[in-house]
């Protein structure tokens, strides 16, 4: 009966298991300030721009050291961050198209950089390209550790900053009038989201890193209006896209963990538009429909009413 379970034997598979449902719940956290300060994109364009980062880290190391590929992914999204900012502040470019061009240049030079080192007959070259859509296969216990360390500090900074954040989400303005660093907090959200990506790419791959940012994000809210409850969902619709995404995967053959986790989280997603409270397709069905019915009742007594004063 508890066939299935036996796949969970596997050391690997239980790193792997651990480091994806760490990643889900760290990028879940920080992707609802992201997601609240209408920063969707930022995500995209961060874990976009890591690319160039991985490329140059492995260029300069000539190991495939998950260490030094945060190193290089954490330096290039930083660059990304601060090259977003001073379009926007020091030109008329909104911040949407600041985003687009900074994903798409650092995301060409990538490529380009990808191409060369697949091309320099370097043999330890093998199986970089799998940092574009992830390859959690190949974590190893020393990669979960350090997925894990981050992932708790991430978690950690955004529990004790959490006043701060909540108000930069919803009123910068006033935060900059009682004293808060906005400028520094602001740099600060979006250097815990270059972090979250960074800390993903090796699961779930530069390209498909911001859906796993947003989506969680994005399907806590339809539950909850309040925002502490909201990260707390969030962060559990993260952990249940690793886990379930994970599972999938060890059961199939040669499906790729980071797609998976990504569909699971989007699926989640669809169920809760369709069925969550209030916010739902089918409690806003229900709500329409009592409501036609009550002014049917209230017009049914209106002609009754009518009736009775013209006998």
């Amino acid at each position: 009966m508890f066939e299935w379970l036996k796949v969970f034997q596997d050391p690997n598979v239980q790193w792997i298991l651990f480091g994806c449902m760490l990643l889900g719940v760290s990028s879940g956290v920080i992707g609802s300030f992201a997601y609240l300060r209408k920063q969707a994109l930022m995500g995209d364009a961060l874990s976009h721009a890591a690319l160039p980062g991985v490329c140059i880290a492995f260029m300069l190391s000539g190991s495939k050291s998950i260490f030094f590929f945060l190193i290089g992914a954490a330096a290039a999204g930083i660059v990304a961050t601060f090259g977003i900012g001073f379009i926007t502040r020091n030109t008329r470019i909104k911040q949407d198209s600041a985003l687009a061009i900074v994903l798409s240049t650092f995301f060409g030079l990538g490529i380009v950089l990808l191409t060369q080192i697949q091309h320099s007959g370097n043999g330890n070259q093998s199986g970089l390209d799998k940092f574009l859509f992830g390859q959690a296969a190949t974590m190893m216990l020393s990669d979960v550790i350090i997925i894990a360390v981050i992932s708790i500090v991430l978690i950690s900074i955004c529990a004790l900053l959490f006043k701060e954040f909540k108000l930069l989400s919803f009123d910068p303005g006033f935060a900059r009038g009682i004293g808060y660093p906005v400028a520094f907090l602001d740099q600060l959200i979006m250097f815990l989201i270059v972090v979250a990506v960074v800390v993903g790419i090796q699961a779930v791959g530069v390209v498909l890193m911001a859906a796993l940012l947003i989506t969680p994000a994005v399907t806590a809210r339809y539950w909850t209006e309040k925002l502490g409850l909201m990260v707390v969902l969030s962060g559990l619709f993260g952990a249940i896209s690793g886990l379930v995404g994970t599972f999938i995967s060890a059961h199939g053959r040669n499906l790729p963990t980071g797609p998976l986790i990504v569909l699971v989280a989007t699926a989640i997603f669809v169920i809760t538009v369709i069925a969550a409270p209030r916010r739902g397709v089918l409690s806003k069905m229900m709500l329409r429909a009592s409501v036609r019915k009550q002014v049917r009742q209230e017009q049914t007594m209106l002609q009754s009413d009518r009736r009775e004063k013209a006998l």
